[in-house]
């Protein structure tokens, strides 16, 4: 399955809350609090979901707070979460949060993932003093992950940092914001306690369990 390109507000109605990351998408959800498409408002109320129903639902959910993962992707995260010998929803999360992009838009350089995603893929984001342009490189402890010299008067980056409060970085990352730099303080922990939007991550286990 490629990867979403329609409008993203349609998925937060869809779901019923926020994945697209967008400020106004409260907003929209409370002033049309009902399905997307022509039949939504006719409907009115939310379909009963069966059991398979509410675990698929979940794992999109998941799939697309990260910025619209493809299938693919997101099945590699799993298989790898399900071998380790730890909690297999917590290591799930873990290494979600250590996709750059997802540290680029944690440290506050981008106000949505799919926005960090384009920074890192146009080259403006080097590790350790080295350009990546891997969204989904993953980071380790001690990484120092910085804006490029040469990109640090674009208008939205700059906008972004002056407008981040340092106290809503996870505790796993230190930001820098006046030399446009963060660093990697030690692996994730407890990732669904401040994720955006509350996910099931046992739904997601069951479905990946009975596929």
């Amino acid at each position: 399955m490629g990867r979403y390109i329609g409008p993203w507000v349609k998925l937060d109605r869809k779901f019923g809350v926020v994945v697209s990351g967008k400020k106004s998408a409260p907003r929209i959800l409370q002033r049309r609090n009902f399905p997307p498409g022509q039949h939504g408002r006719i409907k009115g109320r939310r379909r009963k979901l069966s059991e398979y129903g509410l675990r698929l639902m979940e794992k999109q959910k998941l799939k697309y707070l990260y910025g619209g993962l493809r299938e693919k992707q997101f099945k590699r995260y799993f298989d790898l979460a399900a071998k380790s010998k730890e909690n297999t929803g917590e290591v799930l999360l873990q290494l979600l949060e250590r996709r750059l992009d997802n540290v680029v838009y944690r440290l506050g350089f981008a106000t949505t993932r799919r926005q960090a995603r384009q920074l890192v893929a146009h080259g403006h984001i080097t590790v350790n003093g080295r350009k990546v342009d891997i969204p989904h490189y993953e980071v380790e402890p001690g990484d120092i992950i910085e804006v490029k010299p040469s990109s640090r008067d674009i208008p939205f980056l700059k906008e972004n940092l002056e407008n981040i409060d340092p106290r809503s970085v996870p505790e796993w990352l230190e930001l820098d914001k006046d030399n446009f730099r963060g660093k990697v303080l030690k692996l994730p922990e407890n990732v669904s306690e401040y994720l955006e939007t509350p996910i099931n991550v046992q739904y997601i286990i069951e479905f990946y369990s009975r596929v």
